[in-house]
This record gives structure tokens, C-alpha cells and sequence, in this order.
């Protein structure tokens, strides 16, 4: 295979996964040992076993961290703080993209930046959607809805269903959260950490909408 045919099956990806070249009648051998040697050219980037970026000069347009999270471990959602941020609905800024995953926790080192895994079970995996991460469209990654990266957090951390936690995480358009979508993704869940956390963030949306009310 010459990089040229690489590139026109790749298309518009700039993070592809080997498996996207084992399609039909090939040799897998050959296919790894291809890869290999454009990486040792410097035409493509190895980000993890199986996984690999098409190098700058070369890539024809650069990829969203999201993206990328979405394809170096699957299947995962990006979730927790980065989702967060993504939202407006936490002032600090977030330097890592967080995920979850139904595969091993993980973290990732890569050119592309650093990656976060944290593992749930299957059971726990719903709540995303396909969000566009720019303006026309394209790229779009698998995000979790702002209620679920919320309830994420607070599911995995230790004490994440306290007063105490749910205050420090600072959040911001409160009003943008759905109360009810909140707690019916809490309920569904069956964990009672999470109905706990959703209710006293529902607390927090009234009584901010009650101060709004009274200006």
C-alpha cells in the first residue's frame, strides 16, 4: 500500500485505528509492518498500540481532543470535568481530557495531549450524545449530556455526593441544568449516592432561581 492510498482511505480522520486497514483480503502482517516503517518516517504518529495519527504536514485538518478520546480507547464517552468545561458549567480549566469507559481505567501520554480513562460498567453507560465541536460540524465526538458528566463525577469520587464537594466544584449556569433530568438519570442509575447528589444540586438550581426572582 502506498501512503497516498492511506490518506484517501483515511479521508478527512486524522485518528484512524489499524482495523480501518484490515478491511477484505489483506495481510495483516504486512499492514503492521507498513505502519511501522511511515512511523519511523515521521507520516504518521503512534499514539497506542493500533492507534495512529496522520502527521501534521500530511493530516488535512487538525483533530479536537475529543476526538481523539473517543478513538484511543473505545468504547468511551468524554465526560467528568472535561465535559464539564466543555459546558461553561466549571470556571477552572481543564488541561486533560477526562473519559469514561466500560475497558480497564487508563491514562494516556500522547502527542496529541493527555488522556484520562475511567472505567464503569456497562450498566453505567448511557447519558452521551454526538456533540459538534465546531461550528460546521465537523469534527463531532460522543460527550456525556451536562446532567450525566455531573452525575459521573460525583459517582466516582469519594464523597462526591456531599454539600460540601458539590459546592467546591463552583458550578457556573446552573439554570442550564435540566432539575428533572437530573434526577431521573439519578434514579435510573438505582445508586442512592447519585438521587442524593441530584437532589441537593436541585436545591442549589432553586435556590438560585429563587434569588434571581427576589433582584
Amino acid at each position: 500500500m502506498k501512503f497516498s492510498e492511506l490518506l484517501g482511505i483515511v479521508g478527512e480522520l486524522p485518528v484512524f485505528t489499524s482495523s480501518l486497514l484490515r478491511v477484505g483480503d489483506v495481510d495483516p502482517v504486512g499492514i503492521a509492518s507498513q505502519l511501522s516503517r511511515w512511523v519511523a518516517s515521521g507520516k504518521l504518529v503512534s499514539l497506542r498500540r493500533g492507534v495512529y495519527a496522520v502527521a501534521r504536514p500530511y493530516r488535512r485538518r487538525e483533530p479536537h481532543a475529543f476526538e481523539v478520546a473517543n478513538v484511543l480507547v473505545r468504547p468511551s464517552y468524554v465526560s467528568l470535568e472535561s465535559a464539564l468545561a466543555h459546558y461553561g458549567l466549571i470556571p477552572d480549566a481543564v488541561y486533560m481530557t477526562t473519559s469514561v469507559t466500560t475497558a480497564r481505567t487508563s491514562r494516556h501520554q500522547t502527542p496529541l495531549g493527555d488522556f484520562d480513562y475511567r472505567h464503569v460498567s456497562p450498566a453505567f453507560m448511557w447519558g452521551y450524545t454526538a456533540v459538534r465541536l465546531t461550528s460546521d460540524g465537523t469534527p463531532s465526538a460522543l460527550v456525556a449530556r451536562p446532567e450525566k458528566a455531573l452525575l459521573d463525577l460525583v459517582y466516582l469520587r469519594r464523597g462526591g455526593d456531599s454539600e460540601v464537594f458539590l459546592r467546591q466544584l463552583r458550578i457556573e449556569r446552573l439554570e442550564s441544568l435540566d432539575a428533572a433530568v437530573l434526577i431521573r438519570y439519578a434514579e435510573r442509575s438505582g445508586k442512592p449516592k447519585l438521587i442524593r447528589a441530584a437532589h441537593r444540586v436541585a436545591q442549589m438550581v432553586d435556590d438560585q432561581s429563587g434569588e434571581w426572582r427576589t433582584l
